[in-house]
Order: C-alpha cells, then structure tokens, then sequence
C-alpha cells in the first residue's frame, strides 16, 4: 500500500468511535491523532445525508490542521421508523448528547411495533486537504433488529438494543475484535483501506 500521508487527524470527538476507527487504521502504520488533539471544535452537521456530514467534517478537521483528515458518518436506521433516528441518531433524546436517553427514546419510539427490523449504516470519507476534489468515500451496513430491552455492557451508542443476526448477540455483547469484523464502521474500513491501496492522487 503506498503511503500518501504520515498522520491523519480523525474528525471526531465520540470516544467509541475514535477507540474503533484507530484499531481499524492499524494496518497503515501511521499516526492517527484525534481533532481534540488540535483543539478542533465538533463540526456543523445540518445536512440530511450521512455523506455530505463526513465530507463537512473531514474538510473542517482538514482546515484547522493543514493535515489528511478522516471522518465517519454513521447512525441507526429503523425501518418502522422509516429510517429514523438515521443522522440524528447521536442526538435522538435531543441536546445533551446521551446514549442512555437515545436508547429510551428509540424503545418509546417502537413500544407496540412488531416490525423491528434495523440496520446500522456508515460512510467513511478521507480527504488529503480541506479542498480535495476526489475524497475517498467508502460505506458499509450491518443489518440486524432492535432488542425490547437492553443487553450488554459493551460498544457505546444504540448497541445494547441493536441484535445481529448472525450471532444472534447483541452489539454490546460482542467482543471488540468480532464488531470490528462485522460491523457497519468494520466493513467501510475494509473498503476504504482496498481504496487506498490502489490510489492515484492527481
């Protein structure tokens, strides 16, 4: 893989998602540094796709820094909910941000529906500079459905109510290395890294 870049800011400040997306960027062997490391404030996020929110937040953590930035877009799509809480999942209950709230709001939401089917969705974007014309967009989904009450004490976000179907665990039952194989932000990665292997930069 060539190495266009020797650091990369990461344009998050969710703690979750910072600890999976730098596992995940292992195999570039470079310095991934968080935005707060810079003192890079939260980017706007007004925009109602996942797409055009990474791309505002990758070139907002890329202009504050001068360096590559790399930003995740992601949420919980509910069916019965017609995709909601979708991009406002990590402020579903409203501000403050709180999962604990979120997760009460989400079970409210679907008291009495028997349609609980869900998918977790990411995009990941990279951009080597705030002005990049050709980011690199990769995005994955992790289909599953919403449990009635919470189980396990892992993974941050809507993963103690979201089941995969696969192993039949929910999201905060799995072991750090299994979610990161399987999941919505594991499978973006895997794309993003394929991407990078074979990118050209003009």
């Amino acid at each position: 893989m060539p190495q266009l870049f020797k650091k990369l800011v990461i344009a998050s400040g969710n703690k979750g998602k910072l600890n999976e997306l730098q596992k995940l960027l292992e195999p570039l062997n470079i310095e991934v540094l968080p935005q707060s490391h810079f003192n890079v404030p939260e980017a706007e996020e007004p925009f109602v796709t996942f797409i055009e929110n990474a791309l505002a937040k990758a070139r907002h953590a890329s202009r504050l820094t001068g360096l590559p930035a790399l930003a995740d877009d992601s949420g919980i799509c509910v069916d019965a909910l017609q995709g909601a809480p979708g991009v406002h999942s990590a402020r579903y209950a409203g501000e403050p941000k709180s999962d604990v709230r979120n997760n009460e709001k989400l079970l409210q939401e679907l008291n009495g529906k028997t349609n609980r089917q869900a998918h977790y969705y990411c995009v990941i974007v990279l951009v080597l500079h705030a002005d990049d014309p050709q980011p690199l967009i990769a995005e994955g989904i992790w289909p599953g459905e919403i449990l009635e009450t919470l189980q396990g004490t892992g993974g941050f976000g809507y993963d103690p109510l979201f089941l995969d179907d696969k192993t039949g665990k929910s999201a905060a039952e799995l072991p750090p290395e299994i979610k990161n194989r399987i999941s919505h932000r594991g499978h973006a990665m895997s794309k993003l890294l394929q991407k990078l292997a074979h990118f050209e930069p003009n």
